[in-house]
C-alpha cells in the first residue's frame, strides 16, 4: 500500500462511504488504498473491509483530534454526515467544522465533501407554504450541509462539493408501490408532475471514487448527481414494466408527509415541496449524461429496478 494514495472514507460502512469504498477495492490497481474511518471498528461490516485489505481506523466525528489522526498520511478523503442518526443541524455542522479542521491539519490533497443545496437561497423565509423549522431553516438537513460549505472553503480545504440526491434505495423503505383493496398497485409521491432526481447510493461513492481519478482537476466545483430525472408518472411506468403489472401513480399532499410518525417528517415534506416547486434549479442541475462521463456504470431506474426486482414481488 506503501506506494498507493490513500482515501480515507467517513462513512465506509454506510451507503455513500460504502460505495466509494468498494470501488476502491474492486480496482486493485487503480493507485489508491482505502482507510476506512468508523466508530466501530469491531462490526461485522468493518470487518469485511479489512478481510478485503482495507485499513481500518477508528475515529468519532464528534472528536476532532481523532479525526486528525485518523487522516494522518492520507492524500484524499471523503466526508459525509448521518444527519438521520441525531437530527441536529447544530452537531451536523460542528462534525463538519471538526472535518474541515482536521483536512487542513493533514495537508490533505482533495477532500469531496457531501453535500446539499441551502434551500433557502429558493425558498422565501416567508413563504409558508415550506414552514420555517427550528426558527431558521426550511430544509435542515440540506441547509446545514449547504451552509458547512464554506468551512471548507474558509478552512483552505481543496475540496470538490458532490451533490446528492433523493435515493433510488427508498423505494424499498419508504416509497414502496402498495396495494389497495381493490388490489391494484399504486406508487404514492408528494412530487405532483414534477421530476424527481434519483440516484442508486452505490453510483454515489462510484462518481466520488472518479471524481478522486482526476487528481484535482475538480477542486472548487460542485458536481451534482442523479441517475435519472422523472416523473411520479415515469418512475410508476417503469415499476409496471418490470413488475409485469399496471402500477398507477397518486400524487399524495404534504399535509399527509407532515403527520407521518416519523422524526423529521416536517424536513421531509418540506424537502418534497423543494423538489417539486424548484424543480428548474434541482433538477435541472442534475444532468445524467455529464455524471456518465465521470461514472459510465451510472444506473438508470430502470437497470436498478431490474437488480432488485426480487425485494418488490415478496
Amino acid at each position: 500500500m506503501s506506494d498507493k494514495k490513500i482515501i480515507a472514507v467517513v462513512g465506509a460502512t454506510g451507503s455513500q462511504g460504502g460505495g466509494l469504498a468498494r470501488a476502491i477495492l474492486d480496482d486493485p490497481d487503480g493507485g489508491f488504498a482505502l482507510r476506512a474511518i468508523t466508530r466501530r471498528p469491531d462490526s461485522d461490516a468493518a470487518k469485511a473491509l479489512a478481510a478485503r485489505g482495507a485499513e481500518v481506523v477508528t475515529a468519532d466525528l464528534d472528536d476532532e483530534q481523532s479525526l486528525r489522526a485518523a487522516l494522518d498520511g492520507a492524500y484524499g478523503a471523503y466526508f459525509v454526515t448521518a444527519f438521520w442518526e441525531y437530527n441536529d443541524v447544530a452537531r451536523e455542522q460542528a462534525q463538519a467544522r471538526a472535518m474541515a479542521g482536521a483536512a487542513k491539519s493533514a495537508d490533505l490533497r482533495h477532500v469531496i465533501w457531501s453535500t446539499l443545496p441551502d434551500t433557502r437561497n429558493h425558498i422565501a423565509m416567508d413563504d409558508d407554504r415550506a414552514p420555517t423549522l427550528h426558527g431558521t431553516y426550511k430544509v435542515p438537513h440540506f441547509d446545514g450541509k449547504g451552509e458547512a460549505d464554506r468551512f471548507f472553503t474558509e478552512a483552505g480545504v481543496p475540496t470538490t462539493f458532490l451533490s446528492t440526491t433523493f435515493y433510488f434505495e427508498s423505494f424499498l423503505d419508504f416509497f414502496r408501490p402498495t396495494r389497495g383493496a381493490d388490489g391494484a398497485l399504486s406508487l404514492n409521491l408528494p412530487m405532483a408532475d414534477s421530476r424527481l432526481p434519483g440516484i442508486a447510493a452505490d453510483d454515489i461513492g462510484r462518481t466520488a471514487y472518479a471524481i478522486f481519478q482526476r487528481g484535482t482537476e475538480l477542486v472548487g466545483e460542485t458536481v451534482s448527481v442523479s441517475g435519472e430525472n422523472l416523473t411520479g408518472e415515469e418512475y410508476a411506468a417503469r415499476f409496471a414494466k418490470e413488475l409485469g403489472e399496471d402500477v398507477g401513480y397518486r400524487a399524495v399532499d404534504l399535509d399527509s408527509v407532515r403527520a407521518l410518525p416519523v422524526p423529521g417528517a416536517d424536513d421531509i415534506a418540506n424537502m418534497f415541496f423543494y423538489y417539486a416547486e424548484h424543480e428548474a434549479y434541482f433538477a435541472g442541475a442534475r444532468d445524467p449524461a455529464y455524471v456518465r462521463t465521470l461514472n459510465p456504470r451510472l444506473q438508470d431506474f430502470a437497470t436498478w429496478l431490474a437488480a432488485h426486482r426480487d425485494a418488490f414481488t415478496d
